[in-house]
């Protein structure tokens, strides 16, 4: 067995340690019977996509705070589509390992984590009694073709920026004593859990990047560019506008020429563009992307 193999195995042998110490069940460790607390919001108002511009001035507080639920119905429904696309992903990689080593056996340990994890934020939203939100066609037809074929860097690449994008808004919740317990709480288990897989994805990009030729990385910078983009652009279903009386198209119109919105994904992705970009998967023709997407 050759150095490379033997720290990768060595930093998975750590993960499962850490699973099996830090995993949670969301059936005992959510409250869902809970009443939802009266007057609190679903996630930071600040971060709402509406906030600042005309058509927010014109909402009640309590149409405020409902916007604000649909809104994270809308990102946790995204958030668990995208999550059974890793599943697809992480079964294909899976496929062709030495199931007996400590990192195929992560890889397995991580799609069960995302089996509960998708489950526990469909039920969230179940619980939250709002319509189903999701992709748009396009983004769910690409996905089936990224599903099948995505490998290498850019696979991992745009993992981390679902995961990690999702995270930073996760962690500025938990905390939170304005925001809803029910969201605190699928929060909180969800940040602990993903620090894990946050890890083995970066630890891929970081040992298979190198490896690329010119023509190569230009295709993954281009491929997780892309990923990024639709996923980014994803998370906010237009028709979560509806609950307050809103145009979807006005409201997504509105949202997209929103600055405050614009810093919001940037301030997101504050995170794992760097790292991207470190790694070597953030430039050339393919930043464009990213631009257009407000996550540089």
């Amino acid at each position: 067995m050759g150095v490379e193999a033997q720290d990768r195995d060595a930093i998975a042998a750590r993960l499962l340690k850490s699973s099996a110490k830090n995993s949670y069940d969301p059936d005992v460790d959510v409250d869902w019977d809970a009443p939802l607390a009266e007057g609190k919001a679903y996630m930071p108002l600040e971060r709402v996509s509406l906030y600042g511009t005309d058509l927010w001035a014109k909402l009640t507080p309590e149409q405020r705070i409902e916007l604000s639920k649909h809104e994270i119905a809308s990102i946790m429904s995204v958030g668990l589509w995208f999550e059974i696309v890793l599943m697809h992903l992480l079964a294909r990689y899976v496929f062709d390992l030495d199931a007996r080593t400590e990192h195929a056996q992560y890889a397995l340990t991580e799609i069960g984590d995302e089996t509960r994890h998708s489950v526990m934020f469909a039920r969230t939203a179940d619980r939250l009694g709002v319509p189903r939100y999701g992709v748009p066609k396009v983004v769910h037809r690409a996905a089936k073709v990224f599903g099948a074929t995505a490998a290498g860097p850019s696979m991992f690449a745009g993992v981390l920026v679902a995961e990690e994008t999702t995270d930073r808004l996760q962690r500025s919740m938990m905390d939170d004593d304005g925001i809803q317990p029910l969201i605190r709480s699928v929060n909180r288990i969800h940040v602990v859990e993903e620090a894990r897989h946050v890890r083995f994805a970066k630890e891929e990009v970081l040992r298979t990047t190198p490896k690329l030729s010119k023509v190569a990385l230009r295709g993954h910078r281009l491929r997780t560019a892309l990923v990024a983009y639709g996923v980014i652009d994803s998370m906010v279903d237009p028709r979560i506008y509806h609950s307050v009386g809103i145009d979807p198209r006005q409201g997504r119109a509105a949202a997209l020429a929103n600055p405050r919105f614009r810093e919001t994904r940037r301030w997101m992705a504050g995170k794992i563009v760097p790292f991207l970009r470190d790694a070597g998967l953030i430039g050339g023709r393919s930043e464009g992307i990213w631009r257009r997407a407000h996550l540089l």
